[in-house]
């Protein structure tokens, strides 16, 4: 091998412990795209749950990712924020893709090349810096939350968690016409980056009734801390007949929730939001590239540069996934830069 046919990968070899591997860069197909990473970007939550071998076996399908390499709980090769510029095809004989030069989003792992069809290869929009660029995969999980939610002018609306996500849904519904948005977090870190991002921030839910973030006060409601006690904050606020969108994934803990209480005389209703699929309502018009397409848009506040709280490279990768699969406490997303990166 080559270093024009060879790529540097992180795997997780087993749960607990990641590699960086170097493997063997296949040649561009038919419609693909070689694409040189600038910068990937870790999903704390997800990625620190499948590092610690949390996935329990009835999801191992439904987790897998695009171009995940490998099977849960490992060796396998997992990400899906990854940011680069297409190259040439080495193979003259192939012609030029249309998108070469153009740099792009993919739903891939951290990796320094690979290669994959160009209908998965994302342009950024101009002015769109790579960096925050990372940030896509986010921003459309976040999107297509506020679409679960059914957010509409006026709601009085609580996330509960603010992490990278919490903080995107809640800064996409401030931008809804006359609602009022509270996120909670009892991690005051968590203050310095709603405040960049215009959004009201409390360590914990007011607990006066006439607060308008009061008990039993929410419209709509969404979760997204990845902790029981942040899923029972979410039913605590919510209104009658309330929405709380659950936007977390436990993998295989367990998470009790107080469905006595309020829970049926204010008639509540809690939904799942997943990523992988559109809500119904949109399923008829809308398809996966058009909402990455929106949330790239999205993506163009320079505000939310706030969201990057490291960066390391790919080297680092093994040791850093490992702190933060401990403790990620104070982080929101951490970067990871390849050689080239602006």
């Amino acid at each position: 091998m080559t270093d024009t046919n060879t790529t540097r990968q992180f795997w997780i070899q087993e749960p607990g412990l990641g590699v960086v591997r170097t493997g063997l860069l296949p040649p561009v197909g038919a419609d693909q795209v070689l694409v040189r990473t600038l910068y990937s970007g870790i999903s704390r939550g997800t990625e620190s749950l499948i590092f610690r071998g949390e996935v329990p076996p009835s999801q191992y399908e439904a987790m897998r990712g695009p171009f995940q390499e490998g099977d849960f709980p490992g060796p396998m090769k997992y990400g899906y924020m990854s940011v680069g510029v297409v190259e040439a095809d080495p193979d003259p004989a192939n012609g030029r893709s249309p998108l070469t030069g153009a740099t792009v989003f993919c739903l891939h792992p951290h990796q320094d090349r690979y290669v994959v069809p160009a209908s998965w290869a994302h342009p950024l929009p101009e002015g769109l810096p790579p960096g925050r660029g990372v940030l896509a995969a986010n921003m459309e999980t976040a999107l297509n939350a506020v679409w679960d939610g059914e957010v509409l002018p006026g709601d009085r609306v609580v996330v509960v968690g603010a992490g990278v996500v919490g903080l995107l849904v809640a800064w996409i519904c401030t931008h809804i016409a006359g609602t009022r948005v509270l996120a909670v977090d009892p991690d005051s870190r968590r203050q310095a980056a709603a405040d960049a991002l215009g959004i009201p921030f409390s360590t914990a839910l007011p607990d006066r009734e006439d607060d308008p973030f009061g008990p039993a006060s929410a419209d709509v409601v969404f979760h997204t801390s990845g902790t029981p006690d942040g899923a029972r904050s979410a039913l605590a606020v919510a209104g009658m007949e309330a929405r709380v969108v659950e936007v977390s994934w436990f993998g295989s803990r367990m998470v009790p929730l107080p469905l006595g209480e309020g829970f049926h005389s204010r008639r509540l209703t809690i939904r799942s939001s997943q990523v992988g699929h559109l809500p119904p309502s949109r399923s008829p018009r809308w398809s996966h590239g058009r909402r990455m397409g929106v949330a790239l848009e999205l993506l163009q506040s320079p505000a939310l540069d706030v969201l990057v709280t490291g960066e390391s490279t790919l080297d680092e990768l093994p040791g850093v996934m490992a702190a933060l699969a401990r403790d990620g406490g104070g982080t929101l997303l951490h970067r990871i830069r390849y050689p080239g990166a602006p």
